[in-house]
């Protein structure tokens, strides 16, 4: 059995610790089943933002007589030509890595499934290879519901839809997530009329009041309709029917396409665990200590896995974690998460870091909320706003920024702000005492910090 320092089962976050082992002179083996770079090179955040944006800029194109900009009527995009522009970049990018894995003297790439025969004994094409350190970063793949009738026919994930090459006429889209969301409003700006149906309401996760602003712009320019359970698909003459239940009625209805965006399922179930003593928690993912250690020492686990986030950015920060604390050779405390944000890429877009005014009154803290719209801005009038507000949430004692929400232009930019803050435990005067440029976007955010303050001031929870 040949054995290795590392090995790393997973090539996306996986890869914050085979590189940088391999730099320093350990034997690493890479386990991956798909073309390298993980989910977010290859079918997640980079094919999809590269599909957004253009998006984002037909939306520009559609809108600018608002700005007394007129533009030729006809609107047309070459499809096939923007996704295979992403393709290729995505593809080049994770041949890149397979070249670099391949050329490296300390790095064996193995290309397949990785299956668990013992503890620290992993199965890959037949062969069976061990090290005294193995790192578990599998993620997760598309959920497929238990709709009958939807077996068998072309439906796509976001797999798929980041990958087909014909724009349709029409497409319904199951689900009202984020991956739901951002795929929908891309094919729907490009030119696709789009229907969602959607089980509770758009973007649940967000704070309540930015999931109903949410919901009242994106109606604008998709078919939503809530309250929906899918009963049946059928495919018949290339179209799409999907019947479900609303508000007690039998109804129906049928596009050229149908996008299944209803959550995803972790990846662990590949992996043959039980032939280990890696402990499971609900929902198939690992079970890791304070460490990202799990129950077999020796054996880490990080990323979508082992379920506490699902972002690139959080398994970055993981993979950084475990390197400095396993090979860095100084680092020993338990793993400490910063305020995790996160973004959704859709228009509007959407932006968040810390607790939602909901969790704040579960746990009874006693907060402010300071809001301030787009419009009450030089940089939102100029943007001729008519929707988006920035939300914090402070701590009425400490005055600590415990939450931000933004929806609107650039929403993912200026969270960055609130991050940085509520990273540096910063409180609400020392937003108030920093000097924004005028009039940047920005500005937003210090309105919305003086609003908060005047709650304060005037000992209520918002003005």
């Amino acid at each position: 059995m040949k054995k290795f320092d590392v090995i790393t089962i997973g090539s996306g976050g996986g890869a914050k610790i085979s590189s940088p082992a391999a730099s320093i002179g350990l034997k690493v083996a890479v386990i991956e089943k798909d073309r390298l770079g993980g989910t977010c090179l290859n079918r997640g955040c980079i094919p999809s933002k590269m599909l957004i944006h253009p998006a984002d800029v037909a939306i520009e194109i559609k809108e600018a007589h608002r700005f007394d900009i007129h533009n030729n009527p006809q609107f047309s995009v070459d499809f096939a030509k923007l996704i295979n522009r992403i393709s290729s970049t995505v593809d080049g990018d994770s041949n890149k890595i397979e070249t670099s894995y391949s050329n490296h003297s300390n790095i064996t790439l193995y290309k397949g499934a990785a299956k668990f025969v013992d503890n620290k004994v992993i199965e890959i094409n037949g062969e069976q290879i061990t090290a005294d350190k193995i790192f578990i970063t599998v993620g997760t793949r598309p959920t497929i519901p238990n709709i009958p009738g939807l077996t068998g026919t072309p439906f796509m994930t976001s797999t798929e839809a980041l990958r087909n090459t014909t724009l349709p006429s029409s497409m319904i889209i199951i689900g009202g997530g984020y991956i739901g969301a951002e795929l929908g409003h891309a094919y729907g700006a490009l030119g696709t009329k789009t229907i969602f149906l959607v089980r509770s309401k758009l973007l649940r996760a967000q704070d309540a009041e930015i999931a109903a602003e949410f919901q009242k712009v994106f109606s604008r320019y998709h078919d939503v309709r809530l309250g929906t359970v899918p009963t049946k698909v059928e495919y018949t003459n290339n179209t799409f029917t999907v019947h479900y239940t609303q508000d007690g009625q039998d109804l129906s209805v049928s596009a050229e396409t149908l996008l299944i965006a209803t959550g995803i399922t972790s990846n662990v179930d590949t992996l043959d665990l039980i032939n280990t003593d890696i402990e499971l928690l609900p929902g198939n993912f690992i079970k890791v200590d304070e460490h990202l250690e799990t129950s077999v020492p020796g054996i880490w686990a990080m990323g979508d896995c082992i379920g506490k986030y699902f972002f690139r950015h959080s398994v970055n920060f993981e993979g950084e974690y475990l390197f400095d604390y396993i090979f860095g050779g100084k680092l020993k405390s338990p793993i400490h998460y910063p305020p995790m944000p996160h973004a959704v890429f859709t228009h509007p877009q959407v932006a968040g870091v810390g607790a939602t005014e909901e969790e704040l009154k579960t746990k009874n803290i006693d907060y402010v909320v300071g809001l301030n719209p787009y419009k009450s801005s030089a940089m939102g009038m100029a943007l001729l706003s008519d929707h988006g507000f920035c939300k914090i949430l402070v701590d009425r004692k400490t005055r600590k920024i415990l939450g931000g929400h933004i929806i609107g232009p650039e929403a993912s930019d200026m969270i960055h702000m609130i991050i940085a803050y509520m990273n540096m435990n910063a409180t609400l005067d020392d937003m108030l005492r920093t000097i924004y440029i005028h009039p940047a976007l920005p500005e937003i955010v210090r309105n919305t910090a003086r609003k908060a303050k005047t709650a304060l001031d005037r000992n209520v929870v918002r003005v």
